[in-house]
């Protein structure tokens, strides 16, 4: 059997913990699902999982990525009209 696809755990992980709650949970599930596929041996399957795995992670850490340069602009004008 070929070998497994990438998960991206590890990605999904950080990306939950320091981007984007609820797109980090479903890549989560979608890196949990590659493993799934790939040991019932539907390696078709576990590929297409691995690529809705990777792009939540990049979505989730686009949105985090915004979030935070918003977040930062906000505060910057904010603090340079309080006076």
């Amino acid at each position: 059997m070929p070998p497994k696809p990438d998960n991206y755990l590890v990605w999904s992980i950080l990306v939950t913990l320091f981007c984007c709650l609820p797109f980090g949970v479903v890549a989560i599930v979608k890196s949990c699902a590659v493993d799934s596929a790939y040991n019932s041996g539907n390696l078709e399957l576990a590929q297409a999982e691995a690529a809705a795995a990777k792009k939540w992670c990049l979505i989730g850490a686009c949105i985090g990525a915004v979030t935070g340069f918003l977040y930062i602009g906000v505060a910057v004008l904010a603090g340079l009209f309080s006076h």
